[in-house]
């Protein structure tokens, strides 16, 4: 290629091609796998959420009806492109991904389903499939630091840097050299997508967001394959994603730390099922609750001390019409902890709109809070004050909400998780998940990289 003499690779484009699955230290490597048996179970939580099927539909009518992908927990089998559209869909609807607090991210998302579709096509082994998802994941998080604090008050980072971290694992699997690399996150960023306003109307829009981005990152990794070209100053060009979408862009983010510090094992679980935003708060007012042995109607009222990004997304969504939208109603999401001691996916489909879930939610309110917000987005503060009915005023704190690295899930718990979660998509997963989930623990024993469910 001629053009190669005179282009600067950046770092992030050279480590993106060049990671290899043995230049990644033991403990990022059992992260990478935790978070990868993580991700299997919100997929198949998703599959049947009616804006899934309605974005699988669509991807199946588009793609073969034959192929070398599987569309997860469905018989049928198509392209890598259409398998990478829906099974990223399926991943992000109920709330359970993963999220790495620094960037607001959800990498496993947009990462893992547009890379198992082409390890599926292409033969790729398991440990092939886990260096090129952990490429993935250092390039999104890094390109979600980057645009911060500015872009996600209106642009949904996972869709948005999420093109360019599936751009990368894809790339990664491809072969690509470091400058078909840097082609493929230039095309990659210039189709980043995401905003946060279908939140207002409880739209389908998360969905689309996700299956965009691990579809569009796909297709710019395969065009820089076969020579075609992006932007060579994705990033800070005058036209670029920061001039475009933040007025806080750190470049300095980009490569920070690159290749010493692992951002992959900084990503935390998610416990409750719902917007990472309410989990601090929540996990504060049942520390508050087991402390103080209150029970729900002990409770006269609940003020949120939060950082201004959680104002951000969930002040918008004060009357909740939709299980998801609910999702992201702190009140709803603390009201459901309160009643249950955890907010999961069976709690809000049976209670969001119950009448006692309504009064706890008018309860709630929030407050930004100076050190919560200096404190974010490294560090997620959960701050809680509950006035009680007979006119108490406790306080609850928690540093480290459930799911956080200091404050992590074993893999006893992943796997029990998947599992909930696999039953939820389907009871009759009851029977064959626990086999698929005992595999996927083995991944990176992989000779091969097949069917992720029989």
């Amino acid at each position: 290629m001629k053009q190669e003499s005179h282009i600067t690779i950046h770092p992030l484009a050279q480590f993106a091609a060049t990671l290899q699955w043995d230049d990644i230290p033991p403990a990022v490597q059992r992260k990478a796998e935790d978070l990868w048996v993580d991700w299997f179970g919100s997929v198949l939580a998703g599959q049947n959420a009616r804006p899934v099927q309605s974005l699988t539909r669509f991807a199946l009518s588009q793609g073969p009806a034959q192929g070398p992908c599987e569309v997860i927990g469905q018989d049928t089998t198509t392209s890598p492109m259409m398998a990478a559209l829906a099974n990223a869909a399926a991943a992000h609807v109920a709330e359970q991904d993963d999220v790495h607090n620094g960037s607001v991210f959800h990498p496993a998302a947009v990462v893992f389903a547009p890379a198992v579709a082409v390890a599926q096509s292409m033969g790729a082994t398991g440990a092939q499939l886990m260096a090129a998802c952990v490429a993935g994941y250092e390039v999104g998080i890094r390109v979600g630091e980057f645009l911060g604090r500015s872009h996600y008050r209106i642009f949904h980072t996972t869709g948005t840097a999420g093109t360019l971290a599936a751009a990368a694992a894809v790339g990664h699997l491809l072969g690509l050299s470091p400058v078909q690399m840097q082609h493929a996150l230039g095309s990659a960023g210039t189709q980043a997508a995401g905003l946060w306003e279908f939140l207002r109307t409880a739209a389908d829009s998360k969905q689309l967001h996700t299956a965009h981005a691990a579809a569009a990152g796909l297709m710019a990794a395969y065009l820089a394959k076969d020579g075609f070209t992006g932007a060579q100053d994705i990033f800070t060009g005058p036209q670029g994603l920061a001039a475009g979408m933040s007025t806080d862009a750190n470049p300095g983010k980009l490569t920070d730390g690159l290749g010493t510090r692992w951002a992959t094992a900084e990503t935390s679980f998610k416990w409750h099922a719902s917007c990472r935003h309410t989990h601090p708060a929540a996990d504060a007012l049942l520390q508050v609750m087991q402390h103080n042995k209150l029970r729900p109607e002990d409770i006269a009222q609940v003020t949120c001390h939060v950082h201004q990004g959680a104002i951000d997304v969930l002040g918008p969504v004060v009357s909740p019409s939709s299980v998801h939208q609910s999702k992201f109603s702190m009140g709803t999401v603390l009201a459901l902890a309160a009643q249950f001691g955890f907010a999961g996916l069976t709690q809000f489909d049976a209670h969001f709109q119950s009448p006692a879930t309504v009064a706890l939610r008018e309860k709630v309110h929030m407050v930004l809070d100076a050190e919560v917000d200096a404190a974010y987005p490294q560090c997620w503060i959960g701050k809680v004050t509950v006035q009680t009915t007979d006119g108490r005023h406790l306080q609850g704190r928690v540093d480290e909400p459930k799911g956080d690295p200091g404050n992590t899930l074993s893999r006893d718990e992943i796997t029990a998780k998947a599992l909930r979660l696999a039953v939820y998509g389907n009871p009759n997963y009851a029977t064959n998940a626990p086999q698929a989930v005992e595999q996927l623990w083995q991944v990176a024993q992989w000779k091969r990289v097949g069917r992720l469910m029989a």
